[in-house]
């Protein structure tokens, strides 16, 4: 199985044990910073440790860690460059699977700006994003962003994450990857079987998010074992359990 949505900088050990224990053989960790950063240069020591120091925390525990990198826009207040610069030699160097979090959530002048330029750094690198929706204002949100991304990237190369029962009809009909977030307070396993039982398995990935908020790290594991005891195809179920994920990030899994 593969988390396509975490935050291991803010989890401990413990939890990667217990996913890889569930049957969590690969997870991608996302770069988000939940506090008001004063210089790019507090981001990119932040951004240099969830690399080095977290893959290699979940690797004592049996997680194959892989990583996203980029300017979550509740960190788009900092002057961006130096951060851009890195990313161009992370994705030389394969370092990261994908640009991400990026996104929108307040619709600020510099979140906005910030979020062109990812798009544009992965279209001018053949790279995937991750792309983050909030949790209030989803669909305003969600429109923008849609309006955005033609404009520099191929739908076909980013994943919109965070996508609900509100809003799945907005996208069902792009050429987007969907994530699905099962976390508490966010949408629980049953209502995202719901999705996968309406529009089918081909074009959405699981994750968990954990994060410094109320979460679950077996949530991957859970809403899979629940599709087995319903009854799925196991063909259908190894889609949204790692094959969509491999496919889509290029992943060479363990």
């Amino acid at each position: 199985m593969i988390d396509t949505h975490m935050h291991a900088d803010s989890r401990s050990g413990e939890d990667f044990g217990e996913m890889y224990l569930a049957g969590i053989n690969t997870a991608i960790t996302c770069s988000f910073y939940p506090f008001r950063i004063e210089h790019e240069m507090i981001l990119l020591n932040h951004l240099n440790r969830i690399l080095k120091l977290d893959t290699a925390r979940a690797k004592e525990h049996g997680l194959d860690l892989k990583v996203a990198l980029g300017i979550h826009p509740a960190n788009a207040n900092i002057n961006p460059d130096t951060i851009f610069e890195n990313l161009y030699k992370w994705i030389e160097t394969k370092a990261i699977v994908a640009i991400g979090e990026i996104g929108l959530e307040d619709l600020t002048e510099n979140e906005i700006d910030i979020f062109k330029r990812q798009l544009d750094i992965a279209d001018e690198t053949n790279s995937k994003v991750i792309i983050h929706t909030p949790r209030k204002n989803k669909r305003e949100v969600l429109k923008e962003i849609m309006n955005i991304v033609p404009n520099h990237l191929d739908e076909s190369q980013a994943v919109i994450d965070h996508i609900n029962p509100n809003v799945i009809q907005d996208v069902i009909d792009t050429d987007y990857m969907l994530g699905l977030t099962v976390q508490p307070q966010k949408m629980e396993k049953e209502e995202a079987i719901a999705i996968l039982d309406e529009y089918g398995f081909d074009k959405f990935l699981l994750n968990s998010d954990i994060s410094n908020k109320p979460s679950d790290p077996l949530s991957v594991a859970k809403t899979i074992r629940e599709l087995q005891r319903l009854g799925y195809a196991e063909g259908e179920i190894n889609k949204v359990s790692h094959e969509n994920a491999e496919k889509f990030f290029n992943l060479n899994t363990v």
